[in-house]
């Protein structure tokens, strides 16, 4: 498996993998930072190029996740390496606790440590949902959204494509978020909230159009 990044989000991804006993040829992939090792906890390698990471998809395995937030820099990282063959993989920490009932979590999604998803909830694909998050009833949550630690959505919430959410975020029932929208971390979202904007604040209100 390579993990797209090589800091940060990338090191808490390792842990998940570690739970879940699956290290075995893991390798971290960074082409844009320049202050890196050659390996990571001196073990696991840092491949800084395309070509390098082409070589271990061909040559020992072509599946990869996203080690990296933001929904921006997720789409392009998974578009990059599906361009040279990668096969963009989900991760579910193994202490995430799902419902049984007509869930759907897309391809290429990530959901860390101690996250409650209840039922009938619908994540889009490449999405982040980081640690300690809860996702109520009928939810829809569309692509290359980002729920930062301990963000709590409510039910019949639905959330638009490449969205962020800073940390302790309460998205309050029934709302509707458009997209390419941020709200900011400790807000509480209490009214719909449209494409193109960042909100903040309790309760949250507009403070930026994009």
């Amino acid at each position: 498996m390579l993990i797209v990044g090589a800091k940060g989000f990338a090191i808490e991804l390792l842990e998940v993998f570690h739970q879940m006993n699956n290290t075995n040829d893991i390798v971290f992939f960074d082409d844009i930072s320049n202050d890196l090792p050659s390996k990571i906890f001196n073990q696991f390698p840092v491949l800084k190029s395309l070509d390098e990471a082409k070589n271990y998809f061909k040559k020992t395995d072509n599946k990869f996740s996203l080690g990296l937030g933001g929904p921006k820099n997720r789409k392009i990282a998974t578009d990059k390496l599906i361009a040279i063959d990668g096969v963009i993989t989900s991760v579910i920490s193994p202490t995430a606790v799902i419902g049984h009932y007509d869930n759907e979590i897309e391809v290429g999604s990530t959901i860390m440590s101690n996250v409650i998803i209840t039922n009938r909830i619908k994540i889009g694909k490449c999405c982040l949902i980081n640690l300690a998050c809860t996702i109520g009833h009928e939810t829809i949550i569309k692509d290359y959204v980002e729920l930062c630690p301990a963000v709590n959505v409510s039910g019949n919430v639905t959330i638009g494509n490449s969205v962020f959410i800073g940390s302790n975020a309460t998205i309050l029932p029934n709302i509707k978020i458009g997209n390419n929208v941020v709200v900011a971390a400790g807000s509480v979202v209490t009214k719909d909230v449209p494409d193109n904007c960042m909100v903040a604040g309790v309760p949250a209100v507009i403070k930026k159009i994009f």
